[in-house]
């Protein structure tokens, strides 16, 4: 929560360079400000949720989101590296005694104990897209502390014991064609919940196909994940062909979440090159802010970008089909390697114009309503993390390096029929 004297001054007059590299700071500051101080890890949000604990509910796939985000730190200097290395190591050695299932870790665990606090009723157990994202993060962070000596090589060690114990095999329930989301030690696979596309899943699969202990066999993407009745698309909207997807293309951190490491850039399968289908997800949602069928107030060129976030009414996953008014900054920054000129023109509106209502201690509040006059006095870590990471892709390309240099996604990859310039490099 951001209070008016916790509120950062806004610098009028700033270079585009100059405000993004305050935005990635900014922004950053939640995962290594606001991190949980036994664990490290992430904590869910900054504000009270009463649900749950929020000072001590941490989240395994914000963690893997707030780890790259500290590697950015690190590369561009905002953090030392050995303090980045402390703190990945301190949450990593964490992780290791934490509860995990099967080698898969909970969406939610206590920062301070380490135990699984319930999602749903029935979701205490194993997460394995949430698993996927902290993986995608730790393995990110192996690549980056390569170095010879005794503490780099420490933690690249404790990582992979991380990353072998994860049995993806498990999560088929016994040899179906298609991941299942959760695993309970006490409801087993109750949630039934299988992992279908077009989402945000397609780095579980890569995962999934990529690890050395406990791979999944290629039929499992190719008839579980592609099988759903929202993978394909191929229809116009706004006179933009969008591939793949529901109807409008779903929020915005369809095209973030799983890209944060895998990069698009000429990566491909037989179902889609994923920079078009990335890219054309992006303008369709944006061009739906600009025709603004039900007359939000503050839509437009600038001011754009649906996807998951806390809302005036609730935390929802606000998309075109879905669209109550809740505008998250966090939608068009991560698309920032899509789409650079209209990301950076909404960056423009949300800071220059928006910034006394919007910008925090942590960056910009989570999401916003003009038509309610509402302003989220909330940050969330999924929401927070893509920012710094998104952004420092389209600037550098420092995590798509880093993620796409291992070996076993490589690998991952062409087990399941991809091509990039990556898997050749």
């Amino acid at each position: 929560m951001t209070t008016d004297e916790q509120r950062p001054a806004i610098q009028p007059g700033l270079s585009d360079e100059a405000l993004l590299d305050l935005v990635q700071r900014q922004t950053l500051a939640y995962f290594w400000d606001f991190g949980h101080p036994v664990s490290g890890l992430a904590r869910e949000r900054s504000n009270p949720d009463p649900g749950y604990d929020y000072l001590e509910t941490v989240c395994s796939g914000g963690s893997g989101f707030g780890i790259m985000a500290m590697l950015v730190g690190a590369e561009r200097g905002f953090i030392p590296r050995p303090a980045v290395l402390d703190r990945i190591r301190q949450i990593v050695e964490f992780l290791g005694r934490a509860e995990a299932h099967h080698g898969v870790f909970p969406h939610f665990l206590h920062g301070t104990t380490g135990a699984a606090i319930s999602f749903s009723p029935q979701d205490d157990g194993g997460d394995l897209v949430e698993t996927s994202y902290l993986m995608m993060g730790l393995l990110s962070a192996r690549q980056y502390f390569a170095g010879a000596a005794t503490a780099e090589a420490g933690l690249r060690a404790a990582i992979d014991r991380l990353w072998h114990a994860v049995e993806w095999d498990w999560h088929t329930q016994g040899g179906q064609d298609v991941l299942y989301w959760h695993w309970s030690p006490r409801h087993g696979w109750a949630m039934n919940h299988p992992i279908i596309g077009w989402n945000e899943c397609l780095i579980t699969y890569v995962m999934a196909a990529a690890s050395p202990t406990h791979p999944i066999a290629p039929a499992v993407y190719h008839r579980g994940w592609t099988g759903g009745p929202e993978f394909y698309n191929g229809h116009d909207y706004h006179g933009i062909t969008l591939p793949l997807g529901p109807v409008h293309g779903g929020p915005l951190f369809f095209s973030h979440y799983s890209f944060l490491g895998l990069d698009p850039r000429g990566l491909r399968d037989r179902y889609a090159d994923y920079w078009e289908q990335n890219r054309a997800h992006t303008l369709v949602n944006r061009a739906h802010c600009i025709a603004n069928p039900n007359g939000h107030a503050g839509y437009g060129p600038r001011c754009w970008g649906l996807t998951a976030c806390d809302g005036d009414a609730g935390y929802g996953a606000f998309n075109p089909e879905q669209d109550r008014g809740v505008i998250a900054p966090t939608a068009a920054l991560s698309a920032m390697p899509y789409t650079p000129r209209e990301s950076m023109e909404a960056l423009r509106h949300y800071y220059d114009d928006l910034g006394n209502e919007l910008w925090g201690r942590f960056g910009f509040a989570d999401a916003f309503n003009r038509s309610r006059g509402w302003v989220a006095n909330s940050n969330l870590a999924i929401d927070q993390g893509p920012i710094v990471g998104m952004i420092e892709n389209h600037r550098t390309g420092l995590l798509w390096d880093l993620f796409m240099s291992c070996a076993e996604v490589r690998s991952g990859l062409q087990r399941l029929g991809f091509t990039s310039p990556r898997l050749f490099a």
